[in-house]
């Protein structure tokens, strides 16, 4: 069978992909410190009007640099973020997911919620101080911002993008509304996922930012 012509190289395949998002996004009005997440996000998406979504608040790559520098952990709220995250850019910190827990699923059966936002209540021990991705449960955002609103840890910087119809859009305005002065990335709407969140991680981690 006779070969298609399309590129192989890793190298040159990030480097086109890059390329294309810089000449289709749409990054008015996005500050020149954040302009490589908002990149990142479009490369990981596909949607070069995404950055017209991006909200932050406080200073998030400051906060992540902060953070990695202590040895922070990036607290995922699924499988999918955490096993997204490059951990080679987060010199020496690691990432921790709870979902999968045993205590989880009976913990969130007798409280009548979500697996996610039962597995939020075991962030506590590692929080203060971490960043938290949250790409898939909007119950997991809104258990962690109820969390803080009750004195839970503060953590470095949330990057909030859960994904879906029911949930997803109010969740991250909430954040928007009520993140206590605490750095955080999200995007309006209905837009987020696992891959977004990761994507987020990455690139504010990266050095080269």
């Amino acid at each position: 069978m006779a070969g298609f012509d399309y590129l192989r190289a890793p190298g040159a395949i990030i480097k086109r992909s890059m390329e294309i998002a810089r000449d289709e996004a749409d990054c008015v009005g996005v500050p020149d410190a954040l302009l490589g997440l908002a990149l990142r996000l479009v490369h990981a998406s596909g949607d070069p009007t995404l950055p017209r979504r991006l909200r932050v608040g406080g200073a998030p790559a400051a906060a992540m640099a902060q953070a990695l520098a202590s040895g922070t952990t990036v607290l995922a709220d699924a499988q999918m973020v955490a096993h997204g995250i490059d951990r080679a850019r987060l010199k020496g910190g690691r990432v921790l997911c709870t979902l999968g827990l045993g205590t989880v699923r009976a913990a969130a059966e007798r409280a009548g919620e979500t697996r996610s936002a039962a597995a939020v209540e075991l962030w506590r021990p590692w929080l203060a101080g971490a960043i938290v991705a949250i790409g898939t449960a909007p119950t997991a955002l809104f258990r962690l911002l109820e969390g803080l609103e009750a004195g839970w840890p503060r953590p470095a910087l949330i990057i909030g993008m859960p994904v879906g119809a029911v949930g997803a859009a109010e969740a991250k305005q909430a954040l928007i509304d009520h993140s206590a002065d605490i750095p955080y990335v999200t995007l309006t709407g209905r837009a987020g996922g696992s891959a977004l969140a990761a994507a987020a991680v990455n690139a504010l981690a990266d050095a080269r930012l």
